[in-house]
């Protein structure tokens, strides 16, 4: 039996969306139990409905804008806190939120501890592409300023998290740049380059790509430092945001607009759910020593059932121990 330890109390939204998550990555999965972490009014009563369900009674919750570092310290009785120390203490074999990301991310690095040789985590989460085919898209905000061989070790941990959840044999890792060129970039991105060409070589380094690939599904793994990764990401977002506005406002403007949208709605609704990351449970906190998933603030009962699974999925597939592995046959 996986256990995997979900923060009932993370997200914008209220706590009995995460809790019908979990209900149904129970009933799809008849191998996994869960540690529900939160307000003893919230948990306890869920638990008691549910057989393979533990609650793990906390009586603070830290909010999406409270500053994580302070936050962790001062909220230890927090249900980000707690599960994590739950994770650490063999309670669970993974963690999942869908709450304050630099909380989550403070708090796995310290209470459960990064992978031996691991410099930094790296926040993790696949992006769609055409024909159906996914990249692993890190660092999406962990570390803004990294080193040539943090980005070596980003490879491997994408390489890695590739194969388990995307099922990709051979994952192939670009370097993202403003060109294909070796010599294209800043001084860091030439130097990230050389490294990544020395760790890789011929056999899974690709070289650079731009950010016009980062949805075409040409490259297994994409890594960049949490800057620039993140604003990647968020200009995505943007990106689809805009358009899903501009089709609703046409739609407003004339009866034939508002005839052609219905019809590409579910379409439409397939695209937004490619680029929430749902699908895959959300982003994966690569570099610690048990799983940890972490969903967007403004969550669905779809992410959470799919962040607890993937979560699982992770602690079957050993992926700590794969990372753990070729971050050591590196060094």
């Amino acid at each position: 039996m996986t256990t995997i330890c979900i923060d009932a109390m993370g997200g914008d939204r209220e706590p009995k969306v995460v809790l019908e998550g979990i209900a149904a990555a129970l009933e799809a999965d008849d191998e996994l139990s869960v540690l529900v972490a939160g307000n003893e009014d919230v948990v306890v009563p869920f638990c008691a409905k549910h057989e393979r369900a533990r609650a793990l009674v906390t009586t603070q919750t830290i909010e999406m804008g409270e500053h994580p570092t302070e936050a962790i310290r001062a909220k230890k009785d927090s249900s980000i806190v707690r599960g994590l120390a739950a994770v650490h203490a063999g309670e669970a074999d993974g963690f999942f939120s869908a709450g304050s990301t630099g909380a989550i991310f403070a708090a796995a690095t310290f209470g459960v501890g990064r992978i031996r040789g691991i410099k930094r985590p790296a926040i993790a989460c696949p992006v769609p592409g055409l024909d159906g085919r996914h990249s692993v898209l890190l660092d999406m905000g962990a570390n803004a300023d990294v080193r040539p061989d943090m980005l070596v070790q980003f490879a491997h941990m994408g390489r890695a998290y590739s194969r388990i959840t995307l099922g990709v044999e051979d994952p192939k890792v670009a370097l993202l740049s403003n060109g294909s060129e070796d010599t294209k970039g800043s001084e860091a991105v030439v130097a990230e380059h050389e490294a990544l060409a020395k760790a890789g070589g011929d056999t899974w380094f690709a070289g650079n790509c731009e950010g016009t690939d980062i949805l075409t599904g040409r490259f297994d793994v994409i890594v960049t430092d949490g800057f620039a990764g993140n604003i990647a990401v968020k200009t995505i977002e943007g990106t689809a945001k805009y358009i899903l506005a501009e089709v609703k406002r046409a739609t407003q403007e004339s009866k034939r607009a508002l005839l052609g949208a219905g019809l590409l709605k579910p379409s439409l609704k397939r695209v937004a759910a490619g680029l929430s990351g749902d699908e895959y449970g959300g982003a994966a906190l690569l570099g610690v020593k048990a799983p940890v998933f972490i969903g967007h603030g403004a969550t669905s009962v779809d992410a959470v059932k799919h962040g607890t699974l993937a979560c699982a999925a992770a602690v079957r597939g050993e992926l700590v121990d794969k990372i753990a592995r070729a971050v050591a046959a590196d060094q």
